[in-house]
């Protein structure tokens, strides 16, 4: 394989398994109107209830045909709007997990944030050399680059104002990420 072909390769290898375990979490169709997602204003009885599919939702997408979105058309949706942002190919699969999941559940400039205060950079929303250097300098201390990022992710959602509803499905969520970070190899 060509040097040129490599980093493609790990790329497809690297968000395809991070797309899968995504797409586990995030599951199929559903228009739960307790759910702010679901609604094309972005908040619970604002706009239309279009739902939620393969984790893309009508709050973020709102003139998308929800309920008639592919698998396929999401996972190009996925790589163009959350991973190629973050520059996910650039992480260590297991921190690109964690951190394209927290992108897709909590938004992409959130996600970012929390891998740069994670990373101990400053926190502009915006993933780029500044930040991949800063994760690439903690080599070698990934579990607590990872933890911190979870944490991040935790306070935050736990302050939600659905996590009454909607929390115990996020912990576990949140709790079976790490497991599933650990199987991603480099």
């Amino acid at each position: 394989m060509s040097q040129a072909a490599a980093p493609m390769a790990a790329f497809s290898t690297a968000f395809a398994a991070a797309f899968a375990d995504v797409i586990g979490a995030e599951g199929g169709y559903t228009d739960d109107p307790a759910d702010p997602g679901n609604w094309t204003g972005g908040a619970c009885g604002r706009g239309v209830c279009r739902g939620t599919n393969w984790g893309i939702s009508a709050a973020a997408y709102p003139t998308l045909d929800i309920a008639g979105l592919s698998e396929d058309a999401a996972q190009a949706i996925y790589r163009r709007d959350y991973w190629a942002p973050l520059q996910a190919d650039a992480l260590p699969p297991p921190l690109a997990l964690l951190v394209f999941d927290a992108a897709v559940n909590n938004g992409v400039g959130r996600a970012a944030r929390w891998l740069q205060t994670a990373a101990g950079v400053a926190a502009d929303g915006q993933v780029g050399p500044r930040t991949l250097a800063a994760v690439q300098a903690q080599s070698g201390n990934g579990a607590a680059l990872c933890a911190e990022f979870q944490a991040q992710r935790l306070v935050y959602m736990a302050a939600l104002p659905t996590w009454r509803s909607f929390g115990l499905g996020w912990a576990r969520r949140l709790c079976r990420l790490p497991f599933q970070a650990m199987q991603m190899t480099n």
